[in-house]
């Protein structure tokens, strides 16, 4: 299933792309967040960076279908590989669960603002009920981004 959220923030991309590639937002993101835990490791690689996050989730409040596949934790991995910045990809795992998200973010300047855009194809590789699971980490990670971006305009407003 596809799926794409955009995040709209009051700063150019050169600020936007310092703050997604700050170790410090990442780990304020998953505190707002709720995490368990959650690792965070930042490589510089050619124009851009690689960034890694891996987290361990509550599964509260998922659908019993989903618990029964997940628990009551999950660990997700997300990957950003960006290529210069303002492009990349990402890839979504729970290692050990048959889901996957993978796609693009970009950084698209829009006048005095940026433009987060992640598109994903999401996947979940489980007979009969792939689908409906589908659309639960759709909205689970749809959850994750609204509070990424609420975190975000505050960072960029200077709040540490």
């Amino acid at each position: 299933m596809r799926f794409q959220h955009t995040s709209t923030y009051d700063a150019p991309p050169a600020d936007v792309y310092a703050m997604l590639t700050d170790p410090a937002w990442r780990e304020k993101v998953a505190e707002a967040q709720g995490v368990v835990s959650s690792d965070v490791t930042i490589t510089p690689q050619g124009q851009g960076c690689r960034v890694v996050v891996d987290q361990v989730q509550n599964t509260a409040g998922l659908p019993a279908i989903a618990k029964k596949i997940t628990g009551e934790t999950t660990q997700a991995v997300v990957t950003e590989v960006w290529t210069s910045p303002t492009a990349g990809t990402v890839e979504i795992l729970a290692p050990g669960k048959p889901t996957k998200g993978v796609g693009t973010v970009s950084l698209q300047a829009d006048g005095a603002t940026t433009k987060h855009v992640t598109d994903l194809e999401v996947t979940v590789k489980v007979p009969l009920v792939g689908g409906k699971l589908e659309q639960v980490m759709a909205d689970n990670i749809g959850k994750g981004m609204e509070i990424e971006q609420a975190v975000g305009a505050a960072w960029l407003e200077g709040d540490r």
